[in-house]
């Protein structure tokens, strides 16, 4: 298992996968490993070499009992692309991962070709937050807890016919006071100020069924990063990029493709 050295010396799991001549960093959500992206990973090889990480805390990498935030997370993907001697790449993040991605892209305006936000928000006082019933669903405990977080994922139908195992729920490995990092780190996020300064072309993508991350807030993250682009994926809970990959994928490809020339 490669490793990259942060800034504090933790230690950053990272998995390199494909052959395509331009690098793509794919971000997963909160308390979740690289897995979070198996089941759709191998689309985006004919044009990029994937790059994941676990993020502190979780799979492999170090879990230090320290506050984690999303701009540290967004430097430990620097570290990863330097330890690769990866100049630029493009950014797609997802849910929490979307949250580090805005912060890759604002902090380090000269490593971000083009971005792409995925069911994700600006953080802090103007996002739109998820409302009482989704929060009091989550509280629960055990089995109801992890059902109530399934439908907010996932339609009807796909749970249906895809019993799992289900990497978008989060590792199950990692310890109780990491996850609690993990939680404080993304309900910390605020990147408000620093969007309109985000420089890299920039597509927002959000399903119209979200309740985890309500839809609106991907308006608010299209109307303040310059630029950008929205899509709406109809029908789309929160893990739209997986249920409805024969739509997402070829968005985000055809996006990143238009962009290709900036990586150079």
């Amino acid at each position: 298992m490669p490793y990259a050295r942060s800034a504090d010396g933790t230690r950053i799991a990272y998995q390199v996968r494909g052959e395509g001549p331009v690098p793509l960093v794919l971000l997963a959500g909160q308390a979740c490993t690289h897995h979070w992206w198996d089941t759709v990973r191998d689309d985006f090889h004919p044009a990029h070499r994937t790059v994941t990480l676990d993020y502190r805390g979780t799979g492999d990498s170090d879990k230090p009992d320290v506050p984690y935030s999303t701009e540290g997370f967004a430097d430990d993907v620097i570290a990863v692309l330097d330890h690769l001697g990866a100049g630029r790449a493009h950014v797609y993040g997802t849910s929490m991962g979307g949250r580090v991605a805005q912060h890759v892209a604002a902090r380090h305006p000269r490593r971000t070709a083009a971005l792409v936000l995925g069911c994700t928000s600006p953080g802090g006082r103007h996002a739109v937050e998820r409302g009482h019933d989704v929060r009091k669903a989550l509280a629960q405990e055990g089995p109801r807890a992890r059902q109530a977080l399934l439908e907010l994922m996932y339609t009807p139908g796909r749970l249906a016919g895809h019993p799992g195992p289900h990497h978008t729920l989060g590792d199950a490995t990692m310890p109780a006071y990491a996850r609690r990092r993990h939680l404080a780190a993304s309900r910390r996020h605020d990147a408000w100020d620093a969007l309109p300064g985000i420089a890299a072309p920039t597509l927002v993508l959000h399903g119209t069924d979200d309740l985890l991350n309500p839809a609106a807030n991907a308006r608010l993250l299209a109307d303040r990063i310059p630029g950008a682009r929205l899509r709406l994926i109809p029908g789309a809970r929160h893990a739209y990029f997986e249920e409805f990959r024969a739509t997402a994928g070829p968005l985000v490809l055809d996006f990143l493709q238009e962009h290709r020339r900036t990586t150079r």
